[in-house]
């Protein structure tokens, strides 16, 4: 027998290796027209969704004159619609749809949205040659009108971003060592193609948003959508397209129904005699040390895969029963909840860069060297010092290493580094209060710093994140696996927009603005709010430490 950790992929001996295909609709070779087509329009999607986020917050704030809170808040919100939907996305696309027809369905969603958020910006901006009411931006329907297209677009963007990499992936036919090796390059550039998005957007869109037309700068992210909406429908017959399997939460629910069943039944001392397919590979071994993990007791679930009724008078006569591996598949879930619930923590620092970060920059000079740098244009900055992260890392530091950290390590050290990025921005937020009164305002610049620690915050967590959920994941629930990673982030806006309500209603009272003013930060204490994060990311660093020192990678049988 070979068992290995499933820490560097797996180690195929040719005499046992067994592949399982998933059936095509189309029995025909795979078609680099395709790869190129979904490349093409991630850059797209990207630079259209960008265009929309990056100075989301500002708008609300000069166009429909919300609040400094509410707008944190409806922004938090927001994006928390987008990293939930994938979930919902990958269950149908997995169950009934398909992957081609949830893009597809999803894009038709994604259009009309940018199309009513276009026509929202367009109509607050001309409302002094239209009906004054109507047109006004914080009339009722101009708001309608503007959140109704906002969260059109949220749900055609979560279903794009819960099939669209797999639908990608699919085009790689995994028998051909070639295109396997295609295939990793694909996911290299498919991640290059979401930088591209954040740059162009972050700098060309929002410099039109600020300084000529916000109805301009979201057509451009809707003219976006519909070169590749079209662009996606003609490249239809070069796809190679995958039927859908079923529910991956199919297996599951088998086990915790069949433990239930046999709950009365007493477990074989010789955990080997526990039921497993023999002639389907890979395996998952049996695993005992759980209780330990998880301080509550879930060895019942092991009772899903006794192959008989002990207890029956005929010793033939058989119950409901599961394999061993999928009782192992459902305790790796478990397994996973605490590193998967950490991540919701750390997402409600992360995506401060995304609303608070911008109102303390719109608070600051914005030139730097004589130059107007919109605040939002600091996420750009933020890619390229991401990118550059991941160059210094993978380039330089781990060829100098004995050992390189684990995927939990690397996530733990990014833990650390959004308490550092925090802090950082809780001092510069102090420095610029005291500036005001003194009668100055501080320089934009003063917020690189922070950018350049959340950058490498990003590096270590995120990307690790996605490595540890995919290979740690039961084979049938690898794109819902992935897919929660979004599920945390989403989770994690909507628990940063609690925290943003909870501290204006606690702070605000008696007359006083709060460390979040509605109008006017220098009014306001948002660096007590960025230290609350800081010391709130150290309790999540330390709880996280905890369970990832025992935690254990699951171990294959590759053969018997």
């Amino acid at each position: 027998m070979l068992i290995q950790d499933d820490r560097a992929g797996i180690q195929q001996d040719e005499m046992t290796t067994v592949t399982y295909e998933e059936p095509l609709l189309h029995d025909k070779q795979t078609d680099p027209r395709a790869r190129a087509i979904i490349l093409g329009f991630e850059c797209l999607d990207s630079t259209a969704l960008n265009g929309m986020a990056n100075n989301l917050i500002v708008y609300l704030q000069t166009v429909l004159h919300g609040s400094n809170a509410s707008n944190a808040a409806n922004v938090m919100t927001w994006y928390g619609a987008i990293y939930f939907v994938p979930i919902v996305g990958a269950v149908l696309a997995d169950t009934y749809l398909g992957r081609y027809k949830t893009v597809l369905f999803s894009l038709v969603l994604y259009l009309n949205g940018t199309i009513l958020v276009t026509l929202s910006a367009f109509l607050a901006e001309h409302q002094v040659t239209c009906n004054a009411k109507l047109c006004d931006p914080s009339n009722g329907f101009n708001h309608i009108l503007f959140f109704l297209g906002l969260y059109l677009v949220a749900f055609g963007v979560g279903g794009v971003q819960s099939s669209l990499l797999p639908f990608g992936a699919d085009q790689f036919d995994d028998r051909n060592p070639k295109e396997r090796e295609k295939k990793q390059q694909f996911f290299s550039w498919f991640y290059l193609c979401v930088d591209f998005g954040v740059i162009s957007s972050g700098t060309f869109i929002v410099w039109i948003q600020e300084y000529i037309s916000w109805a301009l700068g979201f057509g451009i992210s809707t003219l976006c959508i519909a070169i590749a909406f079209g662009g996606f429908v003609l490249g239809t017959p070069t796809y190679h397209r995958k039927v859908p399997r079923g529910s991956p939460l199919r297996s599951l629910f088998q086990v915790l129904v069949c433990s239930l069943k046999n709950v009365r039944m007493e477990l074989p001392m010789d955990t080997s005699l526990l039921h497993e397919n023999d002639y389907k590979f890979p395996k998952l071994e049996h695993t005992d040390e759980y209780r330990k993990t998880l301080h509550f007791p879930i060895r019942f679930l092991d009772k899903a895969a006794i192959p008989f009724d002990s207890e029956a008078e005929n010793s033939n006569k058989y119950a409901e029963f599961c394999t061993v591996t999928q009782v192992e598949e459902v305790k790796i879930l478990f397994r996973l909840l605490p590193v998967w619930a950490s991540g919701i923590v750390y997402s409600a620092a992360y995506f401060q860069m995304w609303t608070t970060f911008i109102q303390q920059g719109t608070a600051m000079d914005t030139k730097i060297m004589s130059i107007s740098i919109p605040p939002a244009s600091l996420s750009s900055f933020e890619v390229l010092c991401v990118m550059a992260w991941v160059l210094v890392y993978n380039k330089l530091a781990v060829p100098k290493m004995i050992t390189e950290p684990t995927k939990l390590q690397r996530i733990g050290i990014g833990y650390f580094l959004i308490i550092l990025t925090m802090a950082v921005a809780a001092f510069v937020e102090k420095k610029r209060l005291e500036s005001v009164k003194n009668g100055e305002v501080i320089s934009i610049a003063w917020q690189l710093p922070q950018y350049f620690l959340i950058a490498a915050s990003e590096m270590f967590t995120f990307i690790a994140q996605l490595e540890f959920f995919y290979e740690e994941a039961p084979d049938s629930m690898k794109s819902l696996c992935t897919s929660f990673n979004l599920l945390a982030m989403s989770l994690g806006n909507y628990l940063s927009s609690l925290i943003v309500t909870l501290v204006t209603v606690l702070t605000g009272t008696d007359g006083s603005s709060g460390w979040i003013p509605a109008d006017d930060l220098n009014r306001g204490h948002l660096n007590y709010f960025f230290l609350s994060l800081s010391c709130l990311s150290v309790v999540n660093f330390v709880v996280y430490v905890a369970f990832a020192k025992r935690y254990k990678l699951k171990r294959i049988i590759l053969e018997m």
